[in-house]
């Protein structure tokens, strides 16, 4: 179980007790913030792409959508979302629990500027019903993200 998973690789850190499971769906943005209790701008949602043939994973605010023409200035190419069928299996999460931890080998992660508003957000776990807080400095150790980006909008 991919939930699993991203627990065992927070061990290493002592920190997979702060893994948070809920009895209730927190796959969409709405929902996470309903049963977490904040702001749905603090939901760190994981976006899946192909780029030249490769997944990549771009976690942005909650608020924030996928702006097209930052998305092909940054990248070289137009945004492509994996369709889910794709998603377990090239990542290694399903939909609604993709998150950058634990995930399959090669895969880039990118953090977009619009999560710099906050000083913890919460992004899934693995599962339709779970997620984490972390501190921006932690996301960046525990997503091994690649780099900041700018392909965020309607969140400013």
């Amino acid at each position: 179980m991919s939930i699993e998973a991203v627990k065992n690789y927070f061990r290493q850190w002592n920190m997979e007790d702060r893994v948070r499971e809920f009895a209730v769906s927190s796959a969409t943005v709405e929902e996470a913030a309903m049963v977490l209790g904040c702001e749905e701008q603090r939901i760190a949602k994981t976006m899946s792409f192909k780029l030249n043939d490769a997944p990549i994973l771009i976690v942005m605010a909650g608020d924030a959508r996928v702006d097209n023409s930052k998305y092909k200035a940054h990248f070289g190419s137009k945004a492509a979302m994996l369709k889910g069928d794709e998603v377990t299996e090239l990542i290694g999460h399903p939909p609604g629990g993709v998150c950058p931890f634990a995930i399959n080998e090669g895969i880039k992660v990118y953090l977009d500027k619009s999560l710099k508003r906050f000083e913890t957000v919460f992004p899934a776990c693995g599962s339709r019903s779970s997620a984490i807080e972390l501190t921006l400095a932690e996301l960046e150790k525990h997503s091994g993200y690649s780099e900041w980006v700018d392909v965020g909008k309607e969140w400013e």
